[in-house]
């Protein structure tokens, strides 16, 4: 397919990477999926909910008609009635949640809006419809939260991942606040807020002004998703697409196509591209053009994506999209751009969230005082953080070393104590007993010890730490025979609430009852004597 498909074989590596990748994740989610069915049939062995059906779709992947053919096999039954239930409640959520599309549900029928936020954020304009509670009225009075049409607007409407625009609509003594601005059709803006004071009525000439603020950081965190996508595409190659992004005055957020993490040099080489950009103060340019000549000039667009006849051009820096957002004059206007976070989102699917300007500054000095403060702590000068924590690092090694020779050395010694407490049953010495301090290293090491000293020997010992009990037991070669390390940790542990195992010459176990302890270690001499 190389000669028809030319991409495919420039590509190839990365496909395959890409079809390896997804195998993998494809059979980790049937592995999960099957055991979330095998712990759903446990309940009901003849039945499968149709809660638990849609949860494997959703979460797992797995198409109905799978689960069914799995549960066939089983001769189970599937609810497909409960099934279908909960996906028709997924999407009247999600129905719900849809703030755009509820705009979409809102009944008007009137003249369009003219958009003039490319060029001015504040202007003179007419109220063409009011909207209350989804219902189209004449006016709205002081406290009541609804939607305004204007004929002609200086607020950009939510569009592209760019967030609508903020501002204010007023007249004489009324103030409408907007909180947000959405289509009601293609060419219909709809803004979002509250009266404040007064009130507005269908007809009236109103003074419509953006938050300017709000619009200056949108701009700059939109702009900086070009460049962005452009050093993406320099970095890690030319595979990279959009998948989505979101705009607001506090930061981007872009998804993209890559198949692993991107690794700390790579985001510093992307930071150092953008920013060289933003040095660059270049001015940025919008034209219309068709749709035919965006194409020949290589603008890039975004696959899937409809366009128009005509389209909007941006050239920014050196990047060159289809856009219809709003953008800043020149890169310079960008500020500081700081990449924040960078995560996987989806199979073959990564995020970037990223900062410019003062919040990009204010979080570079957040992190600075961070470092100042632990400077402070390590009483060390700040470009020297890193070399005091290393000192400390291997002064801690060195401390835990010496701790663990001091622990081996009492626990030796607790072990020549603890021969005066060994009971000789028929030629075995029998010793059970609580080993204060140690950890589960310490009783093999103390064990191990214990049975060159003794020879012929079956050996248990204990060690408490809060509400959890550490078990060891040894058995000498010659008495394996008649008595196995498991067999004898498991019958201490069992009498506080744990169990274990092991080979037939060392087992371990835990338990969860402490105050049972002194109790299941006195039974062990008897229990020896009943096996022998």
């Amino acid at each position: 397919m190389g000669d028809a498909y030319p991409r495919l074989r420039e590509q190839q590596a990365q496909v395959t990477s890409a079809l390896k990748s997804e195998e993998a994740r494809f059979f980790e989610t049937l592995e999960k999926g099957m055991e979330i069915l095998d712990q759903a049939l446990l309940a009901d062995p003849k039945n499968l909910p149709g809660n638990v059906a849609f949860k494997l779709h959703d979460t797992y992947g797995f198409p109905l008609d799978l689960t069914q053919d799995v549960c066939r096999e089983r001769g189970v039954a599937v609810d497909v009635a409960g099934f279908d239930a909960a996906m028709r409640q997924q999407k009247n959520t999600a129905r719900a949640a849809g703030k755009f599309k509820m705009d979409k549900l809102l009944p008007y029928e009137g003249p369009t809006s003219t958009f003039t936020g490319y060029e001015q954020l504040q202007g003179q304009a007419s109220v063409l419809a009011l909207y209350y509670e989804g219902e189209a009225v004449t006016v709205l009075t002081q406290g009541q939260v609804g939607v305004v049409v204007l004929d002609k607007t200086p607020f950009y409407a939510e569009s592209g991942g760019q967030v609508g625009d903020q501002g204010t609509i007023s007249h004489a003594d009324t103030d409408f606040s907007v909180s947000d601005t959405q289509k009601i059709k293609a060419d219909v803006y709809g803004h979002h807020g509250q009266v404040n004071h007064g009130h507005l009525r269908v007809g009236e000439k109103v003074h419509a002004q953006v938050d300017v603020q709000v619009r200056q950081a949108t701009m700059r965190n939109h702009s900086v998703t070009h460049i962005m996508h452009k050093a993406l595409r320099e970095v890690l190659g030319t595979h990279v697409q959009q998948k989505g992004s979101l705009v607001t005055p506090e930061r981007t957020r872009f998804d993209f196509t890559h198949n692993a993490p991107i690794s700390t040099e790579q985001i510093r080489q992307i930071e150092r591209t953008v920013n060289a950009e933003v040095l660059n103060n270049s001015a940025t340019q919008a034209q219309v053009m068709t749709l035919e000549a965006a194409q020949a000039t290589g603008a890039v667009m975004l696959f899937g994506e409809r366009y128009g006849e005509v389209v909007r051009v941006l050239q920014i820096g050196s990047s060159a999209e289809l856009c219809g957002g709003t953008h800043v004059a020149r890169t310079g206007d960008i500020g500081l751009f700081k990449i924040v976070a960078e995560s996987g989102v989806a199979s073959g699917v990564r995020r970037i969230e990223a900062l410019t300007g003062a919040p990009a500054l204010a979080y570079v000095q957040q992190l600075e005082g961070t470092v100042q403060a632990a400077a402070q702590t390590l009483k060390a000068p700040e470009t020297e953080v890193l070399t005091r924590i290393a000192q400390m690092q291997t002064q801690s090694k060195e401390l835990e070393k010496e701790i663990a020779t001091l622990k081996g050395q009492l626990a030796s010694s607790q072990g020549d104590e603890l021969l005066t407490q060994v009971q000789d049953i028929q030629g075995i010495k029998v010793l059970a007993a609580e080993l204060a301090g140690a950890d589960a290293s310490r009783l093999r090491e103390t064990m191990d010890k214990l049975k060159d000293k003794l020879k012929t020997a079956a050996i248990v010992l204990a060690a408490v730490d809060g509400d959890k009990v550490q078990l060891a037991a040894g058995v000498s070669k010659d008495c394996m025979g008649r008595i196995k390390a498991g067999d004898l940790v498991n019958h201490v542990a069992s009498q506080i609430g744990g169990k274990g195992g092991g080979k037939p010459d060392m087992a371990m176990a835990g338990g969860t009852n402490p105050a049972g302890l002194s109790a299941a270690l006195a039974s062990v001499a008897d229990w020896v004597k009943q096996r022998i």
